[in-house]
């Protein structure tokens, strides 16, 4: 089975950073795109930004100019660096990933259980 395990979440205030890390493990042959969505307090999932297994990536309009997505092919991992936060990105941050589990296979999606960001004003 393959699982995702985020990690980096925490308190800060306002205008602070923070990097968030994605690491895959398991049994695969390749992942393709990966992804963070997050879910604040009485909010729906939404996505933040995800990222093709080639680098190409595109962003929730909320966080454009302030997240920047990227990934470590060689190390199943992805990362979010996410700056100037603001209250309103409180919530919790969720690993995405299209895993294929055999070549010639179908992709799988997978979850992380999350992280809290949450940030004071």
């Amino acid at each position: 089975q393959v699982r995702l395990v985020e990690s980096g979440g925490g308190l800060v205030q306002a205008g602070g950073s923070l990097r968030l890390s994605c690491a895959a493990s398991g049994t695969l042959v390749s992942i393709n795109a990966m992804g963070w969505y997050r879910q604040g307090p009485g909010k729906e999932r939404e996505l933040v930004a995800g990222i093709t297994s080639t680098g190409s990536t595109n962003y929730g309009d909320s966080v454009k100019g302030r997240f920047t997505i990227s990934r470590d092919n060689a190390k199943n991992t992805v990362y979010l660096q996410v700056n100037n936060l603001k209250p309103e990105d409180t919530a919790v941050y969720y690993c995405n990933a299209r895993v294929r589990l055999r070549y010639g296979g179908p992709e799988y999606n997978y979850w992380g259980q999350g992280t809290q960001v949450t940030v004071s004003s």
